[in-house]
C-alpha cells in the first residue's frame, strides 16, 4: 500500500481557478501563467510557427535594429512654431486629431466636441453649432495627426494655427510634432467645447506658445529622454504622471522664463506653475521622432504606431504602414472622481499610447507610487505591470532605469509575436473622460489594448515575409 505524502508543493499551470482553490485552503502554490499560444487557432498558431521558426533570424535582426533606434536616438527639443508652417502636409482647413482615421459621424462624443472647439479657435465659425456644421459640409477636413509625424494626447485636435512642439532627432534625421498640454480642469483635450476650454486653446496660442517659444530659442535645445531619465527614479512614469520631469523642464527653462519681455510672461508663469502635466507632449514628441525613425526598418515585428480615437484602436508594425484596427476598449483598472464610474466613461482615446512604445508608461509602472494607485495601491501591483511588459517586449531600455527592481532597464519595443503568441497586450497608462456631457476628465487608470489589432498585423507580418 502506497502512503500519500503528507504535505505536497503544488506548481500550477495555467487555471487560475486551481491555483485560487489552494491559496484559499492555505497551501502553498506556485503559479504558472500559461495560455495556449495563439488562443490555439489554427492559422494564428502556423503564423506563429513560421514568424518563430523559420522567420525567426530575419525578424531579429530587424528588431535589433529597431531597438537600436528606439534605445540610441537623441530627440531634442528645437522649438515651437505654428503647427500649419512646420507639419507637413496639413492644410489650411485641416484639423488633425488623435487616433486612427475616422469620418466625423463615427467620431464619439468627446472628439466631435475637441474638433468644434478647434475650429472655433481657428476663427472659421462663431460658436460650435456653427463649427460642427462647416464639418459635415466637407469644409474642414479631419485627418490622423499620426499619418503628419504628429502625436496629440486624449481627445485633442489641433488646427493650423496651433503652436507645436518641434522634436529632432538628428541620428534619424526625423522630426515629430505635438500640441502643448492645456492642463487640467474643463479643457479640450478632455473633450470639453464649452467658451471657457475655447479661451483656453486661444491663451495657449497668442500667449504660451509665444512666451516658451522665446525661452527656448534663449535656453537653447532641450534633450527630451535626458530630463525623462531623471524623472523615472523620481517616481514617474512619463505618461499618467509626469511631475518630476516637469518640474526638471521648467527648472531648466527657468533662467530664460524669468528674463522674458513679453506682455503675458507672468500670467504664462502662474499657469505654468500649476500644470504638472507639462512634459506630457514634449515626452510624446520625441518618442514620436524615435518611432518614426524605427519605422523604416522592414521586416520587423515591432509596434511603432499604438494609438486610439475613442472609437477604434490602431497599431502599426516597423516597415509596415497598413493600420490594422479593433474596437477601443474602456479603461479597465481604474479609479473615478465621486459621483462617476464606467457607465459615464469614454473608451480609450489619444495618441500617448507612443510612450509605451519606448519604454514609459506601462513599462515604468514598476517605480511609480502614483501608477501603483491605480493598480491595488501597492507597489507589487505596479511591479507586476511592468513585469507583464517584460514578456511582450524584445528588449529593455538601456537609458530608463527602475530602481526598485534592481535598476533594470524598462522594458523596450512590443514584439507582436510574443503578444500574439501569449495573448498579453500592452498596458496603457490614462485619462479617462466623460463620455458624453463634455465635462472633461472623470477618472485615471491602465487600460490594456484589445488583442485583435495585434492578431491581424501579425498574420499580415507573416503574409508579407512568406
Amino acid at each position: 500500500m502506497v502512503e500519500l505524502p503528507e504535505a505536497v508543493d503544488v506548481v500550477n499551470i495555467g487555471l487560475p481557478l486551481f491555483e485560487s482553490a489552494l491559496r484559499s485552503q492555505g497551501q502553498p502554490v506556485i503559479g504558472v501563467d500559461w495560455r495556449i499560444p495563439g488562443g490555439g487557432e489554427p492559422r494564428i498558431v502556423a503564423a506563429l510557427a513560421r514568424l518563430l521558426g523559420p522567420g525567426t533570424d530575419r525578424i531579429d535582426r530587424a528588431n535589433a535594429e529597431v531597438l537600436r533606434r528606439l534605445d540610441e536616438g537623441v530627440p531634442m527639443l528645437v522649438g515651437i512654431d505654428r503647427a500649419g508652417a512646420v507639419i507637413e502636409g496639413m492644410g489650411e482647413r485641416d484639423i488633425l486629431h488623435c487616433g486612427p482615421a475616422i469620418a466625423w459621424e463615427d467620431m464619439p462624443d468627446p472628439l466631435q466636441r475637441s474638433v468644434r472647439a478647434a475650429v472655433v479657435a481657428e476663427g472659421w465659425a462663431d460658436d460650435v453649432d456653427g463649427a460642427g456644421g462647416l464639418v459635415e459640409a466637407g469644409e474642414v477636413h479631419l485627418r490622423p495627426a499620426n499619418e503628419h509625424r504628429t502625436v496629440v494626447p486624449m481627445a485633442t485636435s489641433i488646427g493650423p494655427s496651433a503652436p507645436v512642439y518641434v522634436v529632432h532627432d538628428e541620428a534619424g534625421s526625423s522630426t515629430a510634432y505635438s500640441s502643448i498640454n492645456q492642463g487640467s480642469g474643463a479643457v479640450q483635450w478632455f473633450g470639453v467645447d464649452s467658451d471657457a476650454a475655447i479661451d483656453r486653446l486661444r491663451f495657449v496660442r497668442d500667449k504660451l506658445g509665444p512666451v516658451l517659444a522665446e525661452a527656448l530659442a534663449t535656453n537653447g535645445p532641450v534633450d527630451v529622454f535626458a530630463l525623462a531619465a531623471q524623472g523615472v527614479p523620481m517616481g514617474d512614469d512619463v505618461h499618467m504622471r509626469v511631475q518630476a520631469t516637469t518640474n526638471l523642464f521648467l527648472r531648466d527653462l527657468l533662467p530664460s522664463l524669468v528674463r522674458s519681455t513679453h506682455a503675458a510672461a507672468a500670467e504664462v508663469a502662474t499657469f505654468l506653475s500649476a500644470n504638472h502635466l507639462m512634459f506630457l507632449n514634449v515626452a510624446m514628441a520625441a518618442a514620436k521622432s524615435l518611432v518614426e525613425w524605427a519605422s523604416e526598418v522592414p521586416d520587423s515585428s515591432i509596434v511603432t504606431t499604438m494609438s486610439r480615437n475613442g472609437s477604434t484602436y490602431g497599431v502599426r508594425l516597423a516597415g509596415g504602414g497598413d493600420w490594422f484596427l479593433a474596437p477601443s476598449p474602456p479603461v479597465q483598472d481604474a479609479l473615478y472622481y465621486p459621483g462617476f464610474g464606467p457607465e459615464t466613461s469614454a473608451p480609450d482615446i489619444g495618441d500617448s499610447a507612443v510612450l509605451e512604445l519606448v519604454g514609459l508608461g506601462g513599462p515604468a509602472a514598476a517605480n511609480s507610487p502614483a501608477v501603483a494607485g491605480f493598480l491595488g495601491g501597492r507597489m507589487s501591483h505596479a511591479i507586476a505591470a511592468t513585469r507583464s511588459m517584460q514578456r511582450i517586449c524584445a528588449g529593455e531600455s538601456a537609458r530608463f532605469r527602475l530602481p526598485i527592481l534592481d535598476n533594470v532597464g524598462t522594458p523596450l519595443g512590443v514584439d507582436v509575436r510574443k503578444v500574439v503568441e501569449l495573448g498579453i497586450t500592452p498596458a496603457v497608462n490614462t485619462g479617462i473622460i466623460h463620455a458624453t456631457d463634455g465635462s472633461g476628465q472623470v477618472g485615471a487608470g491602465v487600460a490594456w489594448a484589445p488583442l485583435g489589432c495585434f492578431v491581424d498585423a501579425l498574420l499580415d507580418l507573416d503574409r508579407r515575409l512568406a
